[in-house]
């Protein structure tokens, strides 16, 4: 039996994303007041996509608590629609988008922080918040994994998803970058237009991967845990 029910799990993990949220927003930033403001940057809108998820969660766990022992058809197929939208959002946007942001911002800040997270940003974000940005998201989105078998789509429509919404990222950076002649990322500053489009072609086969790395991550879990509880079912031969 799991020390702390997942369901607990989730509600704590909505709080520290609302927190974070409330913090971020709080902080009286330059970056904030320009073309895009706090939207612009992936880190934030990961931020809301977890946030979303995990709310997602919540409101699941709620609904499936109302429903037990209810005959209502009605109910039950809602809560269908509510699991098949937080399966769906798990696999396409918190799991790559999340895995993305933290090894990307990790990767890049280990060789040249001023790239990606220049020292005068610590000015204005105290390093729990960094953390709370950059790092927990991958443990929360793991403990998620763990805790919760998630249907996955078929694998030619997640990637369609996942292309989606990285190509219309890389649109909305160049489309401020055509506004205001300023680039999201100090890293873009360094790159030649040629180089820059092997960049974002990267990007978007790097989160393609961590969406199959998802998948398969979510099918070993799950079919080793079936294993185990099939294994336990058997009967003892004496």
């Amino acid at each position: 039996m799991a020390l702390v029910p997942c369901q607990v799990l989730r509600a704590a993990i909505l709080l520290s994303y609302c927190s974070i949220l409330c913090n971020y927003k709080a902080i009286d930033m330059p970056a904030h007041q320009t073309y895009g403001g706090s939207w612009k940057f992936l880190t934030f809108i990961d931020l809301v996509i977890q946030a979303v998820f995990f709310g997602i969660c919540v409101l699941t766990d709620l609904s499936s608590l109302l429903t037990k022992g209810n005959d209502s058809q009605e109910q039950e197929r809602q809560l269908k629609k509510l699991i098949s939208l937080r399966d769906w959002m798990m696999a396409v946007l918190a799991f790559p988008i999340g895995v993305f942001v933290v090894t990307m911002f990790w990767s890049i800040y280990i060789y040249d922080r001023e790239l990606v997270y220049p020292k005068l940003l610590d000015n204005f974000i105290p390093a729990w918040l960094n953390h709370g940005m950059h790092t927990t998201v991958l443990p929360f989105i793991l403990i998620e994994m763990r805790t919760t078998h998630h249907q996955y789509p078929s694998r030619s429509c997640g990637l369609a998803a996942v292309c989606t919404f990285a190509v219309g990222y890389i649109l909305w950076v160049c489309w401020i970058h055509h506004v205001t002649g300023v680039w999201v990322y100090p890293l873009l500053e360094h790159l030649s237009p040629g180089v820059k489009i092997i960049f974002f072609a990267a990007v978007t086969v790097v989160i393609n991967i961590f969406y199959v790395m998802g998948e398969v991550l979510n099918n070993y879990i799950w079919d080793t845990q079936k294993c185990i509880e099939e294994e336990k079912e058997k009967p003892k031969l004496d």
